[in-house]
């Protein structure tokens, strides 16, 4: 466990790189931010290079757990579809190759011969980056790769990446959007079970050294196996802890009713917003609120898995927020916990994958309770 903990670092690691590259090289940020319109319109990779990218970091992390941990292949599920048609018709897999090389040539096939992109794109994937963790050493947890699925995120809050905006991070303050909202999610979840067990979190652009104007990332991660626990992280107070009411963060599109409910339960000063659902999780592990409220159906299992790890890990977990609030009573709020090992057989494509019900993001059960007896009454 130790082992595939390691190796998730490092590919969370190397998939930050990807998308500092693809933000950080001339060539490939034009493709990044471009809208081809008129004749170019259908050539669907130029145009939708952000795609490809999250493409390419989704591949990359398959390829590494796979050729590492075989068993794990088939079990290795991401937000992302792997085929593309380009410019010329052609149906082409993304897939990494054996070498950097082979994989410059399938990527050019992608980007209708742009072959500087392809090996800009292709050194990157095959960066090995020496990321280590010394608490993750002595990590033993009883569980076999055989036993374990995955969910990737390969770029969270996509918007947030394309457009770039530049914010510097506060120690202990919530930004509501920016790059930093961007993050690379990896959650690993029993196959028996759905439980969430595993998570790593990259931001990839956590700091911008003024040397020489090239962003840094912040990693985080959790194991949550029975009685181990275990999270970079150490917990953070409550707000009542602090001697504050409690802190809510939400989407800013989140519905009046929800709005209302909480500015009354927190007070207007402790009800914020912000972008990528990865990242307001993000600021329920790391302090910034204590709990996260999405009302809607609109996170998916590779949203919220790997986050869920750490935040069970701290003691806290993820709900789905509809079930919570039909239970009859607060003993029952833990069967509400979000599972990920099966699919909602009634929809179609990536909506069988979805948070249907919608879900609290928390770290203290306390808090939580307060949540659902605010919105008691107002969403069913």
């Amino acid at each position: 466990m130790a082992e595939l903990l390691r190796l998730l670092l490092r590919v969370a690691e190397k998939a930050a790189n990807v998308a500092r590259v693809c933000r950080q090289e001339a060539l490939l940020f034009q493709l990044l931010v471009q809208e081809k319109t008129g004749d170019d319109k259908n050539k669907k990779f130029v145009q939708d290079f952000k795609t490809l990218a999250d493409v390419v970091i989704q591949e990359m992390i398959r390829h590494d757990v796979g050729a590492q941990f075989p068993e794990m292949a088939d079990f290795i599920h991401g937000e992302e579809s792997n085929k593309f048609e380009n410019g010329l018709g052609e149906s082409v897999i993304v897939t990494v190759c054996g070498t950097e090389e082979e994989t410059a040539a399938l990527l050019a096939t992608v980007l209708d011969g742009d072959r500087t992109a392809a090996s800009l794109l292709a050194r990157a994937i095959h960066q090995n980056p020496a990321t280590t963790d010394a608490s993750t050493e002595a990590l033993t947890v009883p569980l076999s790769p055989s036993e374990l699925g995955i969910w990737i995120d390969p770029i969270d809050a996509t918007s947030q990446y394309i457009e770039g905006r530049e914010e510097v991070l506060e120690e202990g303050h919530l930004f509501p959007s920016g790059l930093h909202c961007a993050l690379v999610l990896i959650g690993v979840y029993l196959r028996s079970t759905g439980e969430p067990v595993m998570g790593v979190i990259n931001q990839p652009f956590n700091y911008k050294d003024p040397s020489n104007g090239r962003w840094k990332g912040k990693h985080f991660w959790g194991v949550s196996c029975g009685n181990i626990n275990i999270c970079s992280l150490s917990r953070p107070k409550c707000g009542s802890e602090k001697g504050g009411g409690l802190s809510a963060v939400l989407s800013s599109s989140e519905k009046q009713v929800v709005k209302e409910s909480l500015t009354s339960l927190c007070g207007p000063e402790k009800l914020m917003y912000a972008s990528g659902a990865g990242y307001k999780i993000l600021c329920v592990i790391q302090g910034l609120a204590d709990v996260y409220v999405l009302s809607e159906g609109s996170t998916f299992k590779w949203d919220s898995c790997a986050p869920h790890a750490l935040l069970r890990a701290l003691g806290g977990g993820v709900v789905d927020l509809s079930k919570s609030l039909q239970s009859a009573s607060e003993a029952q709020e833990g069967q509400a916990e979000l599972t990920y090992h099966q699919s909602q057989t009634e929809c179609k494509g990536a909506d069988r994958w979805a948070n249907q019900g919608g879900l609290v993001a928390y770290r203290d059960c306390s808090q939580l309770h307060s949540i659902l007896t605010a919105l008691k009454g107002k969403l069913l």
